[in-house]
């Protein structure tokens, strides 16, 4: 039996990660020779300068947390995460880790440029703890999800970054791991791959421990609870996700005024006020007013489209399947190209596999880190009447409405079929990413999605 002294199993530990004191020290030699010199003195002299990394770093990650860390180029974050995967030797401090770790950092980490995708996965799948029998039974799973087709026998040497990022990924998404650990895997590849990886971080904070590191504010909030801000290799500020990302953007915007030589504060001027608009007839179609000046500069919002998606992730009930689905103009043709702040109509075609006798039809549309923008169902139109249909029958949705104008990116649009009520009511099919769009350039400075104003001034009041 085990005595007092015997420590507690890890799965009762209720740290994942435990970060006391972590320093690490670079020595930075100005010429080869230094080093040469450096080893023949034996340290009676110094011919290198020290550049700390990072410096007297503790925190803590509880088991089934999920944190981001942010900061700026050269604040230390790829150091401390390399160190928690035991590929750096801190200089000073302790790292406790409990747990198996999976981490994709820096494109092309552990993978043997000559081998081909497939060999990688197995070599780094049996890396992070797999047998052979595991990986055999586990390998149509991640080749199917990094969705690379031919180019998996191929050598990784001719890989793109995004063909890097979806075969590492789908290696740490099938290794049972405990840890997961981040760094900047989400800003490479297309829009389509990096919706299925933030499903599946979602589904893995569930059960794991998330790190997560990214210059992008609206990943950490999307995903993070805690976030931590490491500058100059100091833990700057530490807490919620949302304290820290703001206080984060707002040091980078003095940061901008002190470059621009602005001082902090603004300096008095005639008071500016936007008017109050005249009222407006909403019986007539809304006009945003500067959308005729907008779409014959730089700043139109050019939106590609891309085709319907048959073959997406799916789950629900099983009695509907999605035929197709289009972006069209009122008039029903379909769309290859839109412009945001016009009108354009969502055609969705089902398919009933069962009987169903209150269909319900709707979408979301989602940024790249799986944000929802918007979306709308069928339900309230049909309350009073609802459409009911027998197996083997198709039905049509159609939604017309002024499309928002979006921030330069990528898109998606998710497509549910359900039957019931608005408040209860059975998934039958649930469609992810079911079409792709890209914004390629635009007005929108702030905000997810920009809307088409009523009417906007701005006046001097005597």
């Amino acid at each position: 039996m085990c005595s007092e002294k015997c420590p507690a199993p890890l799965f009762q530990r209720a740290e994942a990660i435990t970060v006391e004191h972590l320093s690490k020290c670079y020595q930075i030699y100005e010429h080869p020779q230094d080093r040469l010199k450096q080893a023949l003195w034996r340290g009676r002299r110094q011919f290198f300068r020290e550049f700390w990394a990072l410096r007297d770093l503790s925190f803590t990650l509880q088991r089934g947390e999920t944190v981001g860390i942010i900061g700026r180029n050269g604040s230390g974050k790829s150091t401390l995460l390399q160190m928690i995967c035991g590929t750096l030797t801190p200089t000073a401090g302790t790292i406790q880790v409990n747990g198996r770790v999976a981490a994709l950092l820096e494109l092309g980490a552990g993978f043997n440029p000559e081998f081909s995708g497939r060999e990688n996965v197995r070599m780094n799948a049996a890396l992070l703890g797999l047998t052979p029998n595991e990986i055999d039974a586990r390998l149509p799973a991640m080749l199917a999800f990094a969705d690379i087709g031919e180019f998996v026998d191929q050598p990784v040497k001719t890989y793109s970054s995004g063909m890097f990022v979806r075969l590492a990924f789908a290696v740490i998404a099938h290794v049972d791991a405990d840890i997961l650990i981040i760094d900047e895997a989400l800003a490479v590849g297309d829009g389509f791959f990096t919706q299925k990886c933030m499903r599946f971080l979602r589904e893995f904070r569930e059960k794991g421990t998330l790190l997560f590191v990214s210059h992008d504010t609206s990943a950490v909030l999307n995903l993070c609870e805690r976030a931590l801000w490491l500058e100059r290799g100091t833990l700057r500020q530490t807490g919620a996700a949302k304290t820290v990302c703001e206080a984060y953007l707002a040091d980078i915007s003095a940061q901008q005024r002190r470059e621009l030589g602005m001082t902090t504060d603004a300096p008095a001027t005639a008071a500016l006020v936007i008017t109050a608009p005249q009222v407006a007839d909403l019986t007539q179609p809304i006009v945003d007013q500067r959308l005729d000046y907008l779409n014959h500069s730089r700043f139109r919002n050019d939106i590609e489209i891309f085709t319907f998606q048959p073959n997406t992730a799916a789950h629900g009930a099983g009695g509907a399947r999605l035929v197709t689905a289009a972006l069209t103009d009122e008039q029903g043709a379909p769309l290859a190209w839109a412009v945001g702040g016009n009108r354009v109509q969502l055609v969705i075609v089902v398919e009933a596999l069962l009987a169903l006798e209150r269909v319900i039809v709707g979408f979301f549309v989602k940024d790249r880190l799986g944000q929802l923008l918007f979306g709308d169902n069928t339900f309230l139109t049909r309350a009073e009447h609802p459409l009911a249909v027998n197996a083997g029958e198709q039905f049509e949705a159609r939604f017309l409405f002024a499309l928002p104008i979006l921030p330069p990116g990528e898109y998606s649009i998710d497509i549910g079929v359900a039957e019931g009520e608005q408040s209860a009511h059975i998934h039958q099919h649930w469609a992810h990413d079911a079409l792709l769009f890209r914004a390629h350039t635009s007005s929108v400075t702030t905000g997810l999605v920009g809307i088409p104003m009523l009417h906007i001034a701005l006046e001097r009041i005597n």
